[in-house]
C-alpha cells in the first residue's frame, strides 16, 4: 500500500496539466520556386556583372557581408553593431525576459521569510493582563520565521516557468533578428549611396557633354549653319540635366545622414567611409539553403516558433488553474516582553497548516480563460505557419531577383554600348550636316537613359544579394551570441 501511495505521488508530480509542446514539422516542400532554380546566373563585362553561382545547403558565414570585399563596409557594419540605439534595446528586452524567467523559476522553491515586530499596549482596566506580573502597560516583542511551499501537483507552476522560459527565447530570437536587419540595413543603404554617386557621376557627365555640345553649335551658329533656335533647345537640354543634379545631391546627403544614424551617431558626426561600385565587389558564391533548414536559420521563425510553445504552456496554466490546489505552511517564534528575553522559555511558539482548494463555481471565468488560451494557441499557430510562407516568399523573391537582375543588368550594359556609339555618330552627322539637330537630341536622350538605367540595374544586383543572405537568416547561428553583449 505504501509502495502504491509513493508511486501515485511520483505520478503526480512529474505531471504537467494542457499539453507539452510539439515543435512544428518542417514545410513539405524541397525548393523555393516552381520550377528548379539555374545553376548560375548571366554575367556582363560591367561593374556587378560577373556571374554568380547558387549553390545548395551551403552554409552562411556569420559577417556575411565581409563577403563584399569592402574594408569601408565591415567597419561601418561593425561601428554599427556596437553603438546603434535599437539593438542595444534589443539585448535590454532580452536580460529583462530572462531576469523574468528565473524570478518565475523561483516559485518551484518553497518561500521562508523572517519578520518581527514591537508594540507597546495598554490593557483596560475592566479586562485582565495577560502578564503575570498583571501590568496594565507593557511591550511585546515577536519574532517568527514563516515558511510557505505550493505543491505542484498539476504542473500550473510548471507550465508557467515553461511559458516565461519561452517568452525569453522568443525574445532572443528577436535580438538576432535585430542583428541581421541591422548588419543587412547598413549594407542596403552603403549600395544605395554607391548608387546615387553613380548617378550623380553620371549626371555630371552629361552635363559635361552636353555643356561642349553647346559649344559646339554656338560655333555652328556664329558661322551661320544652324538656326539660333537649336542652340536655345540644347541649352533647354542642358538645364533640364542641371536640374536633376541637385535632387541626387540631396538623396545622398540624406543617405549619408541614414548611415551615420544607422552607426548610432547624430547627424554632425558623420562617419568617414565613403561608398561607390568600385568599393564593393560582387559576392560570386551564393547560398540556397534547403527549405526544411530555413525554419532554423530565420530568427523571426524561431521566434514565432516560441510564441508558439509560450501559447502552449497558457493553455496548461489555465487547466492547472481549473484543478485543486494545495498549500504548506509552518511559523515558529517567539514573544516576549523584552528583546533581551526573545527565544527564551516560555515565549516560544509555531504552527504547522495544510489547505486544498477546489474550485466549484466562479461564473464560467476559469473553463472561458482556458478557451481563451486554447484559441490564442491556435492564433499562434497560424502565426507561426504565415511566418514560416512569407520567410519562403522572401528567399523567393530574392532568388528570382538575382536571376532577372543579372538579364537586366546585361541589357543594360549593352544597350548603354550601343546608344554611347549611336551618340558618337549622330555628333559626328551633325557636324557634317548629315543628320538634323532633332537626331542629335533623339541620341543624346537615348544615352542619358541607358546610363542612368545601367547605374539602376548595378544597384539592383548587389542590393538583392544582399537581401539573399538576409532573407535567408543571416549566418547569426555562425558567431557568438548577442545575449551577452551590453553594447
Amino acid at each position: 500500500m505504501k509502495r502504491a501511495a509513493a508511486l501515485l505521488c511520483l505520478l503526480i508530480a512529474g505531471c504537467a496539466a494542457g499539453p507539452d509542446f510539439q515543435r512544428p514539422s518542417p514545410p513539405p516542400v524541397e525548393r523555393y520556386t516552381a520550377e528548379p532554380l539555374a545553376e548560375q546566373s548571366a554575367g556582363a563585362e560591367t561593374a556587378g556583372g560577373a556571374t554568380q553561382r547558387f549553390i545548395r545547403d551551403m552554409d552562411i558565414p556569420g559577417e556575411w557581408w565581409t563577403l563584399f570585399r569592402s574594408p569601408e563596409l565591415n567597419s561601418l557594419v561593425q561601428q554599427s553593431l556596437k553603438n546603434n540605439a535599437t539593438l542595444q534595446a534589443a539585448q535590454a528586452a532580452l536580460r529583462a525576459a530572462e531576469e523574468n524567467y528565473l524570478a518565475q523559476r523561483g516559485a518551484l522553491f518553497p518561500s521562508a521569510d523572517a519578520s518581527g515586530s514591537a508594540t507597546r499596549q495598554k490593557v483596560a482596566p475592566v479586562l485582565s493582563s495577560p502578564l503575570n506580573s498583571n501590568a496594565s502597560i507593557f511591550n511585546l516583542h515577536t519574532a517568527q520565521l514563516t515558511v510557505a511551499y505550493v505543491p505542484d501537483v498539476f504542473g500550473g507552476v510548471r507550465r508557467q516557468v515553461e511559458n516565461a522560459a519561452a517568452q525569453a527565447e522568443s525574445q532572443r530570437y528577436e535580438l538576432e533578428a535585430t542583428y541581421v536587419t541591422l548588419a543587412a540595413n547598413v549594407v542596403a543603404a552603403a549600395i544605395q549611396e554607391a548608387a546615387l554617386r553613380a548617378q550623380v557621376a553620371a549626371t555630371e557627365q552629361i552635363v559635361k557633354l552636353e555643356s561642349e555640345q553647346i559649344a559646339l553649335m554656338q560655333r555652328q551658329f556664329e558661322l551661320g549653319a544652324i538656326a539660333e533656335a537649336n542652340v536655345i533647345a540644347q541649352r533647354v537640354v542642358l538645364a533640364q540635366a542641371q536640374a536633376t543634379l541637385a535632387p541626387l545631391q540631396k538623396q545622398l546627403a540624406q543617405q549619408r545622414n541614414l548611415l551615420t544614424a544607422l552607426a548610432g551617431r547624430y547627424p554632425s558626426e558623420e562617419v568617414a567611409e565613403r561608398f561607390d561600385f568600385a568599393s564593393l565587389a560582387l559576392p560570386i558564391e551564393l547560398p540556397v539553403s534547403l527549405p526544411s533548414k530555413l525554419v532554423e536559420q530565420r530568427p523571426d521563425v524561431r521566434a514565432a516558433q516560441a510564441q508558439l510553445h509560450a501559447a502552449s504552456a497558457e493553455v496548461g496554466v489555465a487547466t492547472a488553474n481549473m484543478l485543486p490546489q494545495f498549500s504548506i505552511t509552518a511559523n515558529i517564534g517567539s514573544v516576549a516582553t523584552e528583546i533581551a528575553s526573545l527565544f527564551g522559555g516560555g515565549g516560544g511558539f509555531w504552527s504547522v497548516a495544510a489547505n486544498a482548494t477546489q474550485p466549484l463555481f466562479r461564473g464560467g471565468t476559469l473553463l472561458h480563460r482556458r478557451r481563451a488560451a486554447e484559441a490564442a494557441y491556435d492564433q499562434a499557430a497560424a502565426q507561426y505557419r504565415a511566418t514560416v510562407i512569407a520567410a519562403m516568399q522572401n528567399v523567393a523573391d530574392a532568388l528570382r531577383a538575382l536571376q532577372y537582375d543579372a538579364l537586366a543588368l546585361k541589357a543594360a550594359f549593352d544597350a548603354k554600348l550601343l546608344a554611347e556609339e549611336n551618340l558618337g555618330i549622330a555628333q559626328k552627322q551633325l557636324q557634317l550636316g548629315d543628320i538634323s539637330y532633332l537626331g542629335l537630341l533623339t541620341a543624346e536622350q537615348a544615352y542619358q537613359q541607358t546610363l542612368l538605367a545601367l547605374v539602376q540595374a548595378q544597384a539592383n544586383r548587389y542590393a538583392d544579394t544582399a537581401a539573399l543572405f538576409q532573407a535567408l537568416g543571416g549566418g547569426w547561428w555562425n558567431r557568438p551570441s548577442l545575449s551577452e553583449t551590453k553594447g
